[in-house]
């Protein structure tokens, strides 16, 4: 079976009862999971989604966004998930990027709604079609008869070589960066993480991490080819709530980013609740610190703990550190996983030595065919079969990957992926503001934070509070600094570049 969509439709039709997905207000079992996704296949069809168009799909974590996924897939289609976080600025410019045929959104949500009109409004293409979710709108309406829906192997003809997905790794700086993958990707991937977790049809996750980031739908793909049951969760506003869900719902598996864990072992007492259920806990999406991987480990004593490393442009995992290492590989990301090749580059390209510092270049089944419409960035990253991830670390004696900071600007704040420029374009739509730049700073808790340096000569008050009410009505709650600093000029380079990592020194500020 060469797909995801393949795997997940044999377990449908050999485990009909077994419980797929759990969601706030139902459960789904596989079979039932399968006849929602046909239909909606068959109603993509009905009106007039063609193979290879996109799909957009803008979605909170629900049954409805997996059901639209892989309906998508078996109509033919490629998925273009969203950041459901976004504001209307961000989802017009995906949706014109990826030039999406058929969104898919709640009714109530207003900033896609607007985006999805100004799009039509622009008049450079058809119509977009529009799925809003809500009680009079279904996502799978019922079929008029059998014969309505898509073939029973239609999954089966999804070949390794089809894109599946577009995922967007940052906003709407230039051309947005659509990672673009393909089934054979999909299923690469998916089944390393299978092998490494050992997962099988006894298994269960508490799924907190967005589909619309790679490690989300990782969770999310790998228990479904499993056969396991993937159970919903929106966020970790109250964290006490998902530990009833664990004891209740007797679950083996927990995924999150280092914030995850670090919220709560600061707001749950775990002793409290029965977590004798689970067997793993995944890490991935930013350094843990061994300091909290040792407290992870002390209050979680009987979970194997998993620390991971990855990329969207990888599908999702590059490495991963067997547990039983971890306590003497304490602060290294592991081996790679099943088909992956690494290797630690020098400026010249040419091998580093063991211990010797590079760049990490990895290759394999899992890496993107490039970027969606964009092969000038696709050229810049991928040579030779080899991706070049950004990120710089070295290699121990006995293989295992240890990091070092990123090449890129890009900045990672909980579970989420900042571009500076995104923020710096709003800034600098507010009168008075006449330069700004954005980096991320430490943070025990998300991992890192954002801090804007402002220029800002014309504004009569230099307000941080006026300057962060502005990013509040234009961006997305996670990209709005925390930070403020006024300057009087930005340090910068013989060729006119901000020197990021020179604004946090004392001197740059006024």
């Amino acid at each position: 079976m060469s797909s995801v969509p393949a795997r997940v439709a044999d377990i449908a039709r050999r485990h009909p009862a077994r419980f797929a997905i759990v969601g706030d207000d139902r459960r789904i079992r596989y079979a039932e999971f399968w006849d929602e996704a046909q239909r909606f296949a068959n109603a993509l069809r009905a009106r007039g989604l063609r193979p290879g168009e996109r799909v957009a799909i803008l979605l909170p974590n629900r049954i409805e966004a997996a059901v639209a996924c892989y309906g998508c897939w078996l109509a033919g289609g490629i998925a273009a998930p969203l950041n459901v976080q976004g504001r209307s600025r961000d989802f017009q410019a995906w949706l014109r990027h990826s030039e999406a045929r058929h969104v898919v959104y709640e009714h109530s949500h207003t900033d896609a709604t607007d985006a999805i009109s100004a799009v039509d409004d622009a008049g450079e293409s058809a119509p977009i079609e529009r799925w809003p979710l809500g009680a009079e709108h279904p996502l799978s309406p019922p079929a008029a008869s059998d014969a309505d829906g898509p073939e029973l192997d239609a999954a089966e003809r999804i070949a390794a070589e089809d894109v599946a997905l577009i995922l967007y790794t940052s906003g709407t700086t230039g051309a947005p960066k659509g990672v673009t993958l393909t089934h054979g990707n999909l299923l690469a991937n998916a089944s390393a993480v299978v092998r490494y977790l050992g997962l099988d049809e006894r298994d269960s996750v508490l799924s907190i991490l967005a589909f619309y980031y790679a490690y989300g739908a990782s969770v999310l793909h790998t228990h479904l080819i499993s056969g396991g049951c993937v159970v919903l969760a929106q966020n970790l506003l109250f964290p006490h709530l998902l530990m009833d869900t664990i004891a209740r719902e007797r679950i083996s598996g927990f995924s999150g980013v280092p914030s995850t864990y670090a919220l709560l072992l600061e707001r749950v007492k775990l002793a409290d609740y029965d977590l004798s259920s689970l067997r793993y806990l995944t890490q991935a999406g930013g350094a843990m610190s061994p300091t909290l991987t040792r407290r992870v480990r002390a209050a979680l004593p009987d979970a194997r703990l998993f620390v991971m490393y990855g990329q969207t442009e990888a599908t999702s995992r590059l490495t991963w550190l067997p547990p039983e290492r971890l306590d003497q590989k304490l602060g290294s990301v592991g081996i790679p996983v099943d088909g992956v090749e690494l290797r630690i580059a020098r400026e010249d390209g040419s091998d580093a030595a063991t211990g010797e510092p590079g760049e990490v270049r990895v290759r394999g089944a899992n890496v993107m065919r490039g970027y969606w419409n964009n092969p000038y960035a696709s050229a810049a990253v991928l040579h030779e079969g080899w991706l070049r991830t950004g990120d710089m670390g070295h290699l121990d004696a006995d293989g295992y990957l240890f990091l070092a900071g990123r090449r890129s600007d890009m900045i990672k704040t909980g579970a989420h992926r900042v571009h500076p420029n995104d923020i710096e374009d709003v800034i600098v739509e507010l009168a008075g503001v006449s330069e700004a730049a954005v980096v991320g700073i430490d943070d025990d808790v998300l991992g890192q934070v954002i801090k804007a340096f402002v220029v800002a000569p014309g504004l009569p008050l230099r307000s941080e509070n006026m300057v962060k009410a502005h990013c509040r009505e234009r961006l997305a709650s996670y990209k709005i600094p925390r930070e403020i600093e006024f300057v009087s000029a930005l340090p910068r380079t013989a060729s006119g570049k901000v020197r990021r990592a020179a604004l946090l020194e004392p001197s740059t500020a006024s």
